[in-house]
């Protein structure tokens, strides 16, 4: 199996355990002489499996991971926390030039000014630029993942 395939199974399985929570959760209580509609013993044993497979899968991909060179110098572990990085780095600047928006909700010239103390201009041009690093990371990323196995 390749590593982008293993990933693709990953989503697949934490929707799946998501679903089923959310099905064990509406019927783990019912009115007094009702029936659930579901047995939550069986939805139970179904979620316990699913987690055990999620967790087998999560070892091999963070093993393949850290074990295969993205390039000379640096693994995938490495790259995707690079990646991750660059991600932390856009929420910061998207919030510092959500925040700078200035609203001016003065109703007398008495109430308090506001004014920006960051150069929004700039601002943006940072946020531009770390996006397309990690698009490009990323697409260098998810074409690597379709030339891997995934490590046993």
């Amino acid at each position: 199996m390749r590593l982008a395939e293993a990933l693709i199974l990953r989503a697949d399985l934490q929707r799946k355990i998501s679903e089923l929570r959310q099905r064990l959760e509406r019927v783990v209580r019912v009115q007094e002489d009702e029936e659930p509609a579901e047995d939550p013993k069986e939805l139970f044993a179904e979620i316990q499996g699913s987690i055990n497979e999620f967790t087998c899968l999560v070892k091999k991909v963070n093993k393949t991971n850290s074990l295969t060179k993205f390039d000379s110098s640096q693994s995938i572990a490495d790259v995707l926390a690079e990646r991750d990085g660059l991600m932390q780095r856009k929420k910061v600047l998207d919030g510092m030039l959500e925040h700078s928006a200035i609203i001016q909700d003065r109703y007398s010239r008495s109430e308090i000014r506001y004014q920006r103390t960051i150069d929004v201009r700039e601002i943006q041009k940072e946020i531009d630029n770390v996006s397309k690093k990690y698009r490009e990371l990323d697409f260098k990323i998810q074409e690597k993942n379709w030339n891997i196995d995934l490590i046993e």
